[in-house]
């Protein structure tokens, strides 16, 4: 007795194999053969390194190191972007940072040159006044003697 099959897979053994041979063993095969068949081909498809030396003909072989040297390829061109748009956002990082770094130089400098000034003005202020309040009182004194 002959089983319905697509591929490996058994249909229906057993009472219902005489059912499935007709309509609906065509309307299954049907169903179920084209995400076989996307799988396999998804199989084959995947990227990626491949051991060559299981092949045994030297076309064979020389398609898989091919298809090896232009995963290999494709790879290097891939990480060589991202690697470049990473240097980038740095490098604009480092431009931004130096303005700011700049700009905070300029602040720091402008506080420096206020505190420098009104230490100068307090020194000042120490130095002269001393002689100022002599004569405020010595003035004050005169003007009551009258």
């Amino acid at each position: 007795m002959r089983l319905p099959m697509i591929g490996r897979i058994v249909l229906a053994p057993g009472i219902f194999a005489g059912f499935l041979t007709g309509f609906l063993a065509g309307f299954l095969a049907a169903l179920l053969a084209p995400p076989v068949l996307i799988s396999a081909g998804r199989a084959q498809d995947v990227p990626g390194i491949e051991i060559c030396t299981v092949e045994k003909t030297m076309e064979r072989r020389t398609s898989c190191l091919q298809s090896n040297v232009d995963f290999l390829q494709k790879t290097i061109a891939r990480l060589a972007a991202d690697h470049a748009q990473k240097l980038d956002a740095a490098n604009r990082q480092i431009e931004s940072l130096k303005a700011t770094v700049a700009s905070l130089q300029k602040i720091a400098d402008g506080l420096q040159a206020a505190h420098n000034k009104t230490a100068e003005d307090l020194k000042k202020k120490a130095d002269a006044p001393p002689a100022k309040e002599g004569v405020k009182e010595g003035a004050a004194a005169k003007g009551d003697g009258k």
